[in-house]
Parts: C-alpha cells; sequence; structure tokens
C-alpha cells in the first residue's frame, strides 16, 4: 500500500465541475493553508454528512441505553425526563461556544489547534498539549466504552435469545465480552480503512437509522406495553430507593445527570472532520449545533416513550430478571412476552439498538483516528511520523488502526477489575469535557479581545455563552467525581478523579520534563516537501 503526505496528496484533492477547480474547494484549501497546513486529506463532506458523524457518535439510543439502569438507579423518571433537558440546555451552551471558535479555525486538529492559537506564543504550546491530550485520550476512552458496551449488550442479547436468565440462557463470561469487543473493533477499523466517500455514505445511513430507529422504539414499546406507566408516574415519581446508601434527593438528581450527559458527547467530531468537509467554516459548526439539538429533541421522545413502559422499577434493576438487570433490555423483552407470549419482538428490537452502538462506534474510531492524524501531523506523539501519513485513498490508515488497538487495551482492565475498567472509561465524559472547556476558556479570557471570529459567531453573546459552558463543564467534573455508593470501600469509591487526575499529572510531568523543549504546538507544513 502507498503512503503519502503532502503535496501529492493536495493535487488529487481537485474537485471539477466542468469549468475548473470548484471555489467551495478552492477557499477551502485556502483557508487551511493561511492556518499553516496543506490539503492532504479528501474534501467531499457535505454539511449533512458532517452532522451524520456527531449525530452518529451522540447517539442517542447508545447513551440513554446503555446507562438507564442509572438513570432509573438514581431519581428514575425525573432525574432521566427532567435531567435530560438540564444537560442538553447546558451542552447546547458548550456547543454554540465550540462552534464559534471552530468556525474561526476550521482544522482536523480541533480543539488544541484552537487553545493554539488563542493562547497566543507564551502559552500556546502548552495549552496545546494539555487540551490534545486530554482530547486524544477522551476519544480513545469513547471508543472502548462504546465498543465494550455493544458488546456487552450483544451478551444480553445472546442470553435472552437462548432463553434468559431464569430458562438456562447462555451468559457470557468476561473473556467472550472481550472478544466480541475486539471482532467488533476489528470490522470498525476495516470500514475506517475506507475512501471517505463510503464513510459519508454509512454516516447518512446510520443519521438515519437513530432518527427512525428512536421513533419507531418510542411508538412500539408503549404500544406493545400491556401495563403502562401513568403520565403522573413518568413527569413526578423521583425514586429514592437505590441500595447505595445515598438518600438525599438533590444528591441523588445530580448524579443522574451522568446518562444524559454521557450520552451528549463526542459532537466535537464535526470540528476533526473539518479538513473533509466543504464550507468548513460554516458546515463544521452547523454540524456541531445540528447534531446536539437534534439529539436533545430525539433523545427526550426516546426516554419518554420507554419510560412509559416502566411500571416496576426494582424488578427492572434486579440482577435475577431475564436480562441478567439490564433495564432497557427487559423493558423490551417482557413487553412482547406478556402482550404475545415470546419475548422475540423484544430481542429483535435490542437488535435496532445494537445496529445503532454499531454505527456509533464506528462513527467515534473515523473521529479518533482524525485526532490522531491531526495530533501527529504537529509532531505531539511517539512515532509521529507513521501516524498522520495517508494511504491513496487518503485516509490516515496508521491512525485508524492505532485507535482500534488502543480501544482494545484499554478494555483489558475489564478482565482484573470492572472498577478499574469504569476509570478508565470515566475519562470519556470528564476528559472530554475538560478539553471542550480549555479552548473556550482561553477565548473568554486570554483571547476575550484578540479573538477573530469566523463567518459562524456569536456576536456580543460569546462571551456570556462562553462562561457558562466553562462553568458547567467544572461541575459536572466535580458531580461526576462525587461518590455514588455508601459506605466507600475499594469497590465503590468513584475512581474518577483518579483517572483524571492521574492523566492530568502525568501530560504535565511530561511536558515539564521533555516536552515543553521540543513541543511548539501546531506545525505548519505548507511548503514542506511530500513524505513517501
Amino acid at each position: 500500500m502507498e503512503i503519502r503526505n503532502g503535496d501529492e496528496a493536495g493535487q488529487y484533492h481537485q474537485l471539477c465541475d466542468g469549468t475548473g477547480v470548484s471555489n467551495e474547494i478552492a477557499d477551502d484549501d485556502s483557508r487551511l493553508n493561511e492556518l499553516g497546513y496543506k490539503q492532504e486529506l479528501d474534501r467531499k463532506l457535505s454539511l449533512l454528512a458532517n452532522f451524520s458523524v456527531s449525530f452518529s457518535i451522540i447517539s442517542v439510543m447508545t447513551g440513554i441505553t446503555t446507562l438507564y439502569s442509572t438513570g432509573l438507579t438514581f431519581g428514575g423518571p425525573i432525574s432521566m425526563i427532567y435531567g435530560w433537558l438540564v444537560a442538553g440546555l447546558f451542552t447546547l451552551m458548550v456547543g454554540l461556544s465550540m462552534s464559534e471558535i471552530c468556525s474561526a479555525y476550521p482544522t482536523a486538529a480541533g480543539l488544541y489547534f484552537w487553545s493554539a492559537k488563542l493562547c497566543g506564543n507564551d502559552w500556546g504550546p502548552f495549552a496545546s498539549w494539555l487540551t490534545g491530550w486530554y482530547n486524544i485520550v477522551g476519544q480513545w476512552a469513547v471508543t472502548t466504552s462504546v465498543n465494550f458496551s455493544l458488546a456487552q449488550l450483544i451478551g444480553v442479547i445472546i442470553l435472552l435469545s437462548t432463553g434468559g436468565q431464569n430458562e438456562g440462557g447462555y451468559v457470557a463470561s468476561k473473556y467472550m465480552i472481550l472478544v466480541i469487543h475486539a471482532g467488533l473493533l476489528l470490522v470498525h477499523a476495516i470500514i475506517n480503512s475506507l475512501p471517505i466517500s463510503w464513510l459519508s455514505f454509512f454516516g447518512q445511513i446510520a443519521a438515519a437509522w437513530n432518527i427512525l430507529g428512536v421513533f419507531f422504539l418510542m411508538i412500539c414499546i408503549p404500544l406493545v406495553a400491556k401495563e403502562k406507566a401513568s403520565a403522573e408516574f413518568v413527569f413526578t415519581h423521583f425514586n429514592t430507593d437505590n441500595d447505595a446508601g445515598i438518600s438525599s434527593k438533590p444528591y441523588i438528581f445530580l448524579i443522574g445527570l451522568l446518562m444524559s450527559q454521557y450520552t451528549l458527547t463526542g459532537y466535537d467530531a464535526s470540528a476533526h472532520m473539518s479538513e473533509e468537509t466543504k464550507s468548513a467554516d460554516i458546515n463544521g459548526p452547523k454540524g456541531i449545533i445540528s447534531s446536539i439539538g437534534i439529539s436533545i429533541i430525539v433523545g427526550w421522545g426516546y426516554l419518554l416513550g420507554i419510560t412509559f413502559a416502566v411500571t416496576d422499577i426494582p424488578q427492572l434493576l434486579s440482577p435475577d430478571n431475564d436480562a441478567g438487570g439490564y433495564a432497557i433490555a427487559e423493558i423490551f423483552y417482557q413487553a412482547f412476552k406478556k402482550r404475545y407470549g415470546s419475548g422475540t419482538g423484544g430481542i429483535i428490537c435490542l437488535l435496532v439498538v445494537a445496529v445503532a452502538i454499531f454505527f456509533c462506534a464506528m462513527s467515534s474510531l473515523t473521529s479518533n483516528s482524525r485526532m490522531v492524524y491531526a495530533f501527529s501531523r504537529d509532531g505531539a506523539m511517539p512515532l509521529s511520523s507513521l501516524w498522520h501519513k495517508v494511504n491513496q485513498q487518503e485516509v490516515p490508515i496508521y491512525a485508524v488502526w492505532l485507535s482500534a488497538v488502543i480501544a482494545f487495551c484499554m478494555a483489558l482492565t475489564s478482565l482484573g477489575s470492572i472498577v478499574a475498567f469504569q476509570a478508565m472509561t470515566s475519562i470519556a465524559v470528564i476528559g472530554l469535557y475538560i478539553a471542550y472547556a480549555l479552548p473556550i476558556f482561553f477565548r473568554v479570557t486570554l483571547a476575550r479581545k484578540s479573538f477573530v471570529p469566523g463567518p459562524f459567531n456569536l456576536g456580543r453573546y460569546g462571551v456570556v455563552i462562553g462562561w457558562i459552558s466553562v462553568l458547567w463543564v467544572i461541575t459536572i467534573s466535580v458531580l461526576f467525581s462525587l461518590p455514588v455508593a455508601y459506605p466507600i470501600t475499594d469497590q465503590t469509591l468513584n475512581y474518577t478523579p483518579v483517572a483524571v487526575g492521574g492523566l492530568f499529572i502525568i501530560v504535565v510531568s511530561y511536558w515539564i520534563v521533555n516536552a515543553r523543549y521540543w513541543f511548539k504546538g501546531p506545525v505548519t507544513n505548507v511548503g514542506t516537501p511530500s513524505n513517501v
């Protein structure tokens, strides 16, 4: 396979409409050159395609299905129905702030490039280093978490398909879950090795599947369920029976926000796909905002539809039920079993969710590989010269496979301790949001007067929305670091601060000892020769 960088790739990138090179593409390439980079990736994504990547990564069916049990445990309907709107509103603020900066700096580098430019020459390299590592490790954690969640759901589908927990169904071991996880990563890496036009096609299918799937399930499940919850239960019931030793309602509600906030992540993908998106300074920001906004709407509908089928919270959370305590799987399975005498329809509904999670994991690896490509292009990673190379189809092929391998290695912690694995993947939320908040913080402080907005901007509201975004990230970082069970033991301790703080210590220590001598932030490659 031929691997190439630079001018040769850039020359291949010309799109003609019968009269010459597209002005739209030429303007994008010119803007990228101004920011210091050559066009090496294939710029074919439309606004719809850019939106599809972020929307597929957010994937409300993925996050809500995975953590619905957590939502039921901590607050139940109230924490989910209203917590979703609270988290959604503040996430939209974060997305608006990111969109404004994305419009000014439309590059695949995304967040760490923004931090470098907003902080200037003195603090730029360190800000870029810190933001970049939180972003890339957070993305690796997301890829790991989503793939592993799909492996677990497949395990539950196999369990129900073979009779369920109470009728001798097959219970997948932790080793089998890891094998399924590895197989899924292999498939996703192969798909992500295809040209961007194929990924665009799959991404748009994924977006359509997520929207249609949500509407199908939110109508089908409550319609099939013989026993339905009342509107009073859905909109006013607060569950305090959590077996976690926590009785404070405000505390329970705040912990219950994790389901919503975990779901509403990954929309920075629209920024990382900027160098493959036409009119990136407009369509990149639109991709971020539209993916968040539509996810809030369809996600709330999905929550409402599923929660109207909830009548017995303890039974849904019991490890002795047919689905082994997997709440949504038990809801789907019992709805069809009680109506038709067979849970087959519920298993089919779970397959609808599984396909959505599959697409989510696929898109997550896409975004992840573009971040690796950009970060290594600026020399920030070991063996950087390898990871930022592109093949004949202008795909950062080595970055794709590196991300898949790391996602597999991160999942190995599940064999030793599920607590350790949860600590590892906790960076998926906190780590990513720290990376989101850092450039926003620099925009409203150091660059408050010097920031030059792009075509999409918030005008005079930019600073206010920016501060709201930063304060929200600080709030959720504290919330999700609090204990979720008492008394506190080595198995109940929330290891999120350890994981996130440990990453900070490693990154900053390496900066002080070594990286500050050679990492100078984003490095221009305009005018440099191609490397084959």
